[in-house]
């Protein structure tokens, strides 16, 4: 299919993997049954993918990487260019099935397809901006050349919450960079996790082998998938426990890995006393609720300085109380469906914990199917659970705090360390207080749900390790090779 086709037929063939090339049934006993969150229609079912289909991928992106790697950066930039140009003609497709696939609502999924375009856009510079050095020697007649070359086969592990951006966050810079890749979608997303983005690079025609989707069962492939002999780099997105398991495997087998792992969050949002108010709420509202509060980066606790504790409260009730709730393909939906019946009940679990520590809730509402609508609780202390873990759901507390210095205290009190907001008049007071928070980014008068594509993402202490775009991931998807020449006779002690 070129690409002048795009817009006159939609993907299809999403029950099959994508392996060295070729669109395969998986030979597992097992089915993936992929539903719609919303109202439970099945989507595709895709039989899952063995351990022998697995190391098919890697064999596939093995002998495909040596060639890839010698391509010219204009041979590699050119189908990152084609990606985005087929993403443009197919956004309506794609959008469809982020809202179908993972539950996103029209504003949510727009929101990702805007940041997939931008990460594509910005991975397609990376061929001509990844560079070596020249650095002097001590050794009379000796030249040191420290090279950036491509770091080999990339195994990525994508989740289901922003199914679409976070893996080709991942696989659009390995790619670009001389890489090839073999990725393992989340079970919740599949198709708009990795099958969808292999039809795009397909038609914008990327060579085969270079990017394999493998859909399996974490019982089969979820440990073969890092402890293969053929990545040298392990992308991972989840949560915290998982890749700490991912971390172990990596560095504990037969073969050391390197890791890029981007973890669970508990960011703050903190507002002082001198903040506009009305503004803070709105941004809280955001912030927290969109796609249903299920990111890593939402507002998980909102701290109040005590002077305007209550106004805060009452304002952001009030306006929380005025969004729509349900259907997630309507326009004016700010609060659509929870990925999966697990993920419900954790968060009614959260909900009966946070009243029996005695948090104080103040706005609730019928869940109904996978629909769990806003949930506001007050009195909210920094050892209560609901301060401690990370939500990934529409439940916020609001703590109180007696000051700024309490305030920082507060937002630092947590052993995650992704994302963070500070709301106040004060800009250089506002400067101070981000420093002071032990997070890989703060955001002034703004969410901590902000993702750009030529700045670092990634967290401090259990949020995970490494950075993703810009020129930081350029580090992460290459390996530094250092080369001497010795351009004349040296002499030698013995």
């Amino acid at each position: 299919m070129s690409t002048n086709d795009s817009n006159n037929s939609a993907y299809n063939d999403f029950h099959l993997q994508f392996i060295a090339g070729e669109w395969q049934k998986g030979k597992d006993d097992s089915t993936n049954t992929n539903t719609n969150p919303y109202n439970g229609d099945t989507l595709v079912e895709i039989q899952q993918a063995t351990k022998d289909q697995l190391n098919e991928a890697y064999d596939a992106a093995t002998q495909a990487q040596e060639a890839w790697a010698k391509q010219t950066p204009a041979t590699r930039a050119a189908v990152l260019y084609k990606v985005v140009n087929i993403l443009d003609q197919r956004q309506e497709e794609i959008v469809d099935w982020l809202i179908k696939e993972s539950g996103s609502t029209r504003i949510k999924a727009m929101v990702e397809f805007g940041a997939t375009r931008a990460i594509t856009l910005e991975a397609a510079t990376f061929p001509n901006r990844v560079h070596g050095e020249i650095r002097p020697s001590n050794t009379p007649g000796k030249e040191n050349f420290i090279y950036r070359e491509p770091i080999g086969v990339v195994a990525v592990i994508s989740p289901w919450n922003f199914p679409l951006h976070l893996t080709q966050r991942s696989i659009a810079p390995a790619l670009a960079l001389g890489n090839a890749v073999v990725l393992k979608p989340a079970s919740d997303t599949p198709v708009t996790g990795g099958l969808l983005l292999a039809k795009v690079f397909e038609e914008a025609g990327l060579p085969k082998g270079l990017l394999n989707v493998v859909v399996g069962s974490g019982s089969e492939i979820g440990d073969a998938i890092v402890e293969h002999k053929a990545p040298s780099l392990v992308s991972f997105t989840g949560s915290t426990s998982v890749g700490k398991h991912i971390g172990e495997l990596a560095n504990g087998g037969e073969y050391i890995k390197q890791v890029a792992l981007e973890l669970g969050g508990n960011s703050p949002f903190v507002v002082l006393k001198d903040a506009d108010i009305e503004q803070a709420v709105k941004a809280a509202a955001f912030g927290k609720f969109l796609h249903q509060g299920q990111i890593c980066i939402a507002i998980n606790r909102v701290i109040v300085e005590d002077e305007i504790y209550d106004d805060f409260v009452a304002r952001f009730l009030a306006h929380v109380k005025t969004l729509n709730v349900g259907d997630p393909n309507k326009q004016d939906t700010a609060v659509g469906p929870i990925i999966n019946e697990k993920q419900v009940k954790s968060l009614k679990e959260k909900i009966a914990k946070a009243q029996e520590e005695g948090a104080k809730m103040i706005l609730s509402g019928e869940i109904e199917g996978q629909v769990v609508p806003p949930h506001i609780f007050t009195e909210v202390t920094r050892e209560m659970d609901l301060s401690r873990n990370e939500v990934f759901g529409p439940l916020v507390g609001i703590i109180r705090a007696k000051d700024e210095d309490d305030a920082l205290s507060i937002a630092n009190d947590s052993m995650y360390g992704l994302s963070s907001a500070v709301f106040t008049a004060d800009m250089q007071k506002g400067l101070r207080f981000a420093r002071g928070i032990r997070a890989g980014m703060t955001h002034i008068n703004d969410i901590s749900v902000n993702d750009e594509s030529n700045t670092p993402f990634g967290g401090e202490k259990n949020s995970g390790i490494g950075r993703f775009n810009g020129e930081w991931v350029l580090e992460e998807f290459t390996r530094t090779h250092w080369i001497s020449m010795q351009n004349e006779p040296r002499e030698y002690p013995f």
